[in-house]
């Protein structure tokens, strides 16, 4: 449940952008999202800081070592520092290029370039929220994590509408606001990283090699991650080669699926974590146990989510824009996502199991399988100008994709290695 609420607030920051720009007018969140996918592309490729650190830290709180559990939580920070800053000097260079190259017009871009060159300033703090959020998971504390992203959160609303509407800031007081946010949430988990790792006498001065090993381990995450947001960033070409209201109203179903995906990911931040500390522990038994226990909450949640998504199909566009032709476009779109949320749930499960077992080689070769079959289902949805529902039915195809090389490794015993390490194959 804490993993739950923390989870469900992240993506709250971009609902909550998503709003308040969405009432400036279609062209600013036109431009949001072409500056989101960029952002989330960079930040996502990153994710492995959070995922490596729940399953590295996991197995030596498994196996009792907690003095290796926070050295290798202070090596992440240190390694999401550095990355940080290395991918805000490049984004905010390339910013130009990158939003023209997303945006259905002249003026969609040049305010995706202002949104994004101002929230390049967060990107290390986003990837120190991402380590040490990881490293939490990875000793059961949850909860540390949850106050302080609801606390972000809230502050990152309060900003935002000051910014935005207070001082008439647009999209650039949107991006500012979230900055600061996000600045507050990694300057406070730091903080409490750091103390835990001196009570467990371990190391908080960076240590070259250990930091240079968790990047090399994090490579097949990477190659995971870069999969998933291929497809993402294919879905937003296409989206905005459509036109000004389909690629706003991506936007708004990229939001919402993004909300409901970290929900459902609680019950797969609770994979990578058990299922960490369990083989760590050399328990094989009780992994397999809390495999099928999960998949069945995976079912039980997508149901749930699908079920509400559907529910208020109707009204949630109105949250976000004051288009009428967005509005109308949004509907179907979002109830062929409701049906597809049953499969969602299984399949985060299974990714994050997986990720918890180490066996990121595997989620790699799979990720590059899923990538092939989905980009000719998008890619013809816009050869056939089958318009903007059709996009969704193939991220359907997407999850389908998924959910069969996942459930496929799952049957069989390879991911199972036990012991406090893991050695990818």
């Amino acid at each position: 449940m804490p993993a739950f609420f923390a989870l469900v607030t992240e993506p709250l920051m971009l609902l909550a952008d998503t709003g308040i720009i969405g009432h400036l007018g279609t062209p600013e969140l036109g431009g949001l999202a072409a500056a989101s996918v960029v952002l989330g592309t960079a930040v996502g490729l990153c994710i492995f800081l959070a995922y490596g650190s729940t399953a590295a830290v996991a197995r030596h709180h498994g196996a009792g070592d907690e003095r290796a559990a926070y050295g290798l939580a202070i090596s992440g920070l240190w390694l999401a520092v550095g990355l940080g800053v290395v991918l805000a000097v490049t984004l905010a260079a390339a910013s130009g290029p990158l939003t023209q190259a997303l945006s259905s017009s002249d003026r969609v871009a040049g305010l995706a370039q202002d949104y994004l060159v101002v929230s390049t300033l967060g990107l290390p703090a986003m990837l120190l929220v991402l380590a040490a959020t990881g490293s939490m998971r990875g000793s059961l504390d949850l909860r540390t994590p949850l106050v302080v992203t609801v606390v972000a959160n809230i502050v990152n609303v309060v900003l935002n509408l000051v910014l935005v509407y207070g001082f008439d800031g647009g999209v650039r007081g949107a991006a500012a606001g979230t900055v600061l946010a996000q600045w507050l949430a990694a300057s406070w988990l730091v903080v409490v990283i750091v103390r835990r790792s001196r009570r467990a006498r371990a190391p908080v001065a960076p240590r070259v090699t250990e930091i240079l090993d968790s990047a090399r381990q994090g490579v097949p995450l990477v190659v995971r991650t870069l999969t998933l947001r291929a497809s993402i960033i294919l879905a937003t070409l296409v989206a905005a080669d459509l036109g000004d209201v389909p690629l706003a109203a991506h936007q708004i179903a990229a939001a919402l699926v993004g909300f409901l995906a970290f929900g459902l990911d609680a019950i797969a931040i609770a994979g990578q974590t058990l299922t960490g500390r369990s083989l760590g522990a050399g328990d094989a038994t009780l992994t397999r146990a809390l495999t099928r226990r999960m998949i069945g909450w995976g079912v039980v949640t997508g149901v749930v989510a699908g079920g509400v998504l559907a529910a208020g199909a109707a009204w949630l566009p109105h949250l976000f824009t004051s288009d009428a032709a967005v509005r109308e476009a949004l509907v179907p779109a979002l109830l062929v996502v409701a049906l597809i949320q049953p499969l969602s749930g299984v399949v985060f499960v299974l990714d994050g199991v997986l990720i918890g077992a180490g066996d990121g080689f595997y989620l790699a070769v799979a990720g590059v399988v899923v990538l092939a079959v989905y980009t000719p289902l998008v890619l013809l949805v816009g050869w056939t100008d089958a318009g903007f529902t059709w996009l969704w039915v193939a991220y359907g195809g997407f999850i389908a994709a998924r959910l069969g090389t996942l459930w496929h490794r799952q049957r069989g015993d390879a991911w199972m290695v036990l012991g406090a390490t893991h050695s990818a194959d």
